[in-house]
């Protein structure tokens, strides 16, 4: 027989200089402002992110407490310029939730 473990979020440990770098950016689009109404909050984090490092940065530096976190990949375009072609740069994004009563003003700085 075996018996169901508990699994436990793993501990992140992260100095304040990486947590600035892993929250690069907010992202201000229509849509990711439409999620400030559900008290999400987007934010642009490097392709190697994982989102335990998301969750401890963020809820860190603005010092919230954040319910869940999802991310999402974005491929970068075919693109051309003066007839040469190029690539835009793939983009990972992380849509952070807060727990409720939790806000987090992205206009101002850290």
């Amino acid at each position: 027989m075996s018996r169901a473990r508990a699994i436990k979020p793993p501990v992140v440990q992260l100095t304040r200089n990486q947590m600035v770098e892993i929250i690069r950016a907010p992202v201000i689009t229509e849509k990711s402002t439409r999620g400030s109404e559900h008290s999400q909050v987007t934010f642009k984090v490097p392709l190697t992110a994982t989102k335990p490092e998301i969750k401890a940065s963020v809820e860190a530096l603005f010092d919230v407490k954040v319910r869940h976190v999802n991310t999402l990949r974005v491929k970068g375009k075919q693109k051309r310029f003066r007839g040469i072609p190029g690539r835009r740069s793939d983009v990972k994004k992380a849509i952070v939730t807060l727990e409720e009563g939790q806000s987090i003003d992205v206009t101002t700085g850290i």
